[in-house]
């Protein structure tokens, strides 16, 4: 019976450290809003956000320089590069964010 005791506490310590499901499912829609290409003012780093949840960031005329996944929940953005290295930012309004020392701008679709 001790042992039986023992396996319920075990779970019930387990489960109440796992990571909820319900924050990836919350920020989907948030996700959406920020979708699409951020670009610093001089152009030199361009970061898209793919639908998917990964980013794939450009730096200078060197492509996918740094790509890896990230969550937004609510205006906060947090980053996992492939590499191993973890960063964040925060999205001030619609068009601008700010990561890693750097403002990007969302960049507008073109013009036909």
């Amino acid at each position: 019976m001790a042992a039986l005791h023992y396996l319920i506490i075990s779970c019930t310590l387990l489960l109440s450290c796992a990571k909820p499901r319900t924050a990836a499912i919350s920020t989907s829609s948030t996700m959406n809003k920020y979708i699409g290409m951020w670009v610093t003012g001089d152009g030199y780093i361009r970061q898209e956000l793919l639908p998917n949840g990964r980013y794939d960031e450009a730096r200078g005329q060197k492509q996918s320089a740094y790509t890896g996944r990230y969550e937004i929940n609510g205006d906060h953005i947090q980053y996992w590069d492939d590499t191993g290295f973890t960063a964040d930012g925060t999205f001030r309004g619609n068009d601008t964010l700010h990561h890693g020392g750097y403002i990007f701008y969302r960049e507008k679709p073109k013009q036909p």
